[in-house]
């Protein structure tokens, strides 16, 4: 045995570290919250007619009048016809011990306030339906709607003997505010309205007819979507500038924010300040424990980075099903209150779209300040420039990379956070689903350079969100990625960094 093989028992700390690591979020968290049970069926049956669906998301609840201290739930039973179904009792139970059934009648929903945001459960009496008019074989009794600060949670039972049993439930659920356009709250069954403001990224501008001020409208998305891309994609270059490794972990260090963010706003009820600091307080120790149990050990004994990277898909894929636990498989809201308009310079936002980008900007600079304005933020630069030239004029790189860490995690975590702020949902595949926009973004800038992912991310936010003019919603991602080919091809070493740096 040779003097520098480490003992079993650094070995098995080592690994416990490890796990620590991947475990901490799950135990500093309340326990997860459940998804709707058959949410994404409800919200793609075709039991529901087109009669339905327009009735659903026309009709103005009656009983309960949502504002900014008031939530609702509505439920409606309507046969295969589209005609409303008198008489009907369906019970309503959410947080809190709330119980109330309530009996729909044919001129409108009937709704209820209800004491809490959250998700609620309605359950259909099937003995008090008329009796030509009883629900399809095999379908559920049972809907989940969630409940929200000003608008009102919907749900709508089909019965009848022509209808067709859908997957469970045999229902369909909204979330709308008054006087609110539909976006699309995907993966949760659901649909969010906000005043007119899209909560989340997913309007299809294509399907518009032309005109500038759409043009403007998108730039301006464009420019949300790249600072907050920026912020989450300074930490992924900052890695690969001072270590070598490109971190596929990175995008879970997102996501995590988003969630321990929603667990400490949205289910501890922390103020959104005190929330998003204890999130990114936390997910910055996460950075400093992966670097100790981790890579600091591999770096010392001279892991390969092709082997570093797959340690970190490894690391990647742990994280996901950790948020997964924490948040459970559908999507979720921070804020549980629906956005409020903003417009300035012509460009329509939520409000929280603004601060975001603003808190994302004073970041942005306040980090251009550090590394070119401080001692340690100049070591930095001169870590990801010459390693070993940096280490023989005093700098210490281990000292360095940990900065690095704390401050690549905490950005991320930072990002994620507002980024479920203003996009109004997420869900626990986000990390994945912005990854390759990530690696686009720094590829773009230059991999390793300071200001590489800052000018990468502005130019892919704004070609995602423009070519959205022109190509479908669900393909706009692709430009991006088209671009990143288009990059390696052209000049590799990408619009701020240096040819040298290849190979």
């Amino acid at each position: 045995m040779t003097t520098d093989r480490p003992t079993r028992a650094i070995a098995l700390r080592r690994t416990v570290a490890a796990l620590a690591i991947a475990l901490a979020p799950a135990v500093l968290a309340s326990p997860p919250a459940q998804a709707a049970p058959g949410a994404d069926a409800a919200h793609t049956s075709g039991a529901a007619t087109s009669t339905t669906a327009t009735r659903l998301a026309t009709d103005v609840a009656t009983d309960c009048k949502p504002d900014d201290s008031t939530a609702c739930v509505a439920v409606v039973v309507m046969n295969d016809a589209g005609d409303r179904i008198a008489d009907a009792e369906v019970t309503i139970t959410g947080p809190g011990g709330f119980d109330e059934t309530v009996t729909t009648t044919a001129d409108a929903p009937a709704s209820v306030a209800v004491p809490e945001v959250g998700r609620y459960t309605l359950t259909l009496d099937p003995a008090s339906l008329p009796a030509g008019e009883q629900l399809p074989d095999g379908a559920s009794t049972e809907l989940q709607v969630t409940a929200q600060t000003g608008g009102t949670g919907r749900a709508a039972f089909q019965v009848g003997g022509e209808a067709v049993a859908p997957e469970s439930p045999s229902a369909e659920a909204t979330t709308t505010a008054p006087g609110g356009d539909e976006g699309t709250d995907a993966g949760t069954g659901t649909t969010t309205e906000g005043d007119g403001v899209a909560t989340a990224p997913e309007g299809d501008a294509s399907e518009r007819a032309f005109s500038w001020g759409q043009v403007w409208q998108q730039f301006g998305s464009g420019i949300r979507f790249g600072l907050l891309l920026a912020l989450a994609s300074i930490g992924l270059n900052l890695v690969f500038g001072t270590t070598g490794m490109s971190n596929f972990a990175h995008g879970e260090q997102f996501a995590l924010g988003a969630a321990l963010g929603f667990i400490a706003i949205n289910q501890m009820g922390m103020s959104i300040w005190v929330g998003g600091l204890l999130t990114i307080a936390v997910c910055a120790l996460t950075g400093v424990a992966q670097d100790a149990a981790i890579w600091r050990p591999l770096r010392r004994r001279g892991t390969p980075v092709m082997q570093l990277m797959i340690v970190s898909i490894g690391l990647s894929i742990t994280l996901q099903y950790v948020i997964q636990l924490l948040i459970g498989g559908g999507s979720e809201r921070i804020l549980s209150a629906n956005p409020r308009p903003l417009t300035l310079l012509g460009i329509t936002l939520s409000t929280t779209s603004w601060i975001s980008m603003a808190v994302a900007l004073v970041c942005l600079i306040g980090f251009a300040l550090f590394l070119t304005r401080t001692r340690l933020g100049r070591a930095t630069r001169a870590v990801s420039d010459n390693p070993a030239l940096a280490s023989a004029t005093g700098i210490d790189p281990d000292k360095v990379v940990r900065v690095v860490w704390i401050l690549a995690t905490a950005f991320a975590a930072l990002a994620g956070l507002m980024w479920g702020i203003s996009f109004g949902s997420f869900n626990w595949q986000l990390g994945v689903q912005l990854l390759l926009l990530m690696f686009a973004a720094v590829t773009l800038g230059g991999l390793g350079t300071a200001f590489g992912a800052l000018v990468g991310s502005i130019l892919i936010g704004l070609v995602v969100e423009l070519s959205n003019l022109v190509i479908q919603s669900d393909l706009r991602y692709a430009s991006a990625l088209v671009i990143l080919i288009l990059v390696l091809l052209i000049r590799p070493q990408g619009i701020l960094g240096r040819r040298e740096r290849i190979g």
